[in-house]
């Protein structure tokens, strides 16, 4: 009796254990292979005919910082950029994480390529942007943190900081916003299907 309570209690301790530790899915590029911090990647869109990559644009009347954009044409691939976990240490990319999104591509603008959410009154709309803060989670940095999540078949952006326990933040997918000619990567109902190629 004592052997079988003890057999139980050791089993069920383990896979208490092995269920705490479960870390999230990692992200995997179009290869099948993991995303793996630092490492220059294009987001592409999974349908065609749609548009191309993401790249970085001057629009309305400011020219700096840029905004975050999708090519007009599908043959274009954008620029390639690098994921940081919350947790620099992390290797893997992986879902639900926070993350911070980098352009790795120097531009005319003094601000970084870090992606950021911002309000753009022109638009009336919630738009991703350049001049991020890389690192330093926290209330500060709340709009410079983004997430990938698993959409069907493929992967979304997510805008959904959990940086700040006591913040209060807006969560909603991120898409894509089209206005005079110009695809801009904003907070939206319907979710841009993204796929990631290796650079």
């Amino acid at each position: 009796m004592k052997t079988t309570l003890l057999f139980l209690l050791i089993a069920f301790s383990t896979i208490s254990l092995s269920a705490a530790d479960a870390s999230p899915n990692p992200v995997l590029d179009v290869t099948g292979k993991n995303l793996r911090s630092g490492v220059n990647y294009y987001v592409l869109p999974v349908f065609k005919g749609k548009g191309g990559g993401l790249t970085l644009a001057s629009t309305g009347n400011k020219p700096c910082p840029l905004d975050v954009v999708q090519e007009k044409y599908e043959f274009k691939s954008g620029l390639p950029l690098t994921f940081t976990p919350v947790d620099p240490k992390k290797g893997v990319i992986r879902v639900s994480t926070d993350l911070n999104i980098k352009f790795s591509t120097a531009t005319k603008c003094p601000q970084s390529t870090t992606w950021k959410l911002d309000y753009d009154k022109l638009l009336q709309q919630y738009v991703i942007t350049s001049g991020g803060v890389e690192g330093n989670p926290g209330p500060k940095t709340l709009n410079n943190w983004f997430k990938i999540e698993k959409y069907e078949n493929d992967y979304k952006f997510l805008f959904c900081p959990s940086v700040c326990n006591y913040c209060k933040v807006i969560c909603r997918d991120v898409g894509i916003f089209m206005k005079n000619g110009m695809r801009y990567l904003a907070l939206s109902d319907v979710p841009f299907k993204v796929m990631f190629k290796k650079a």
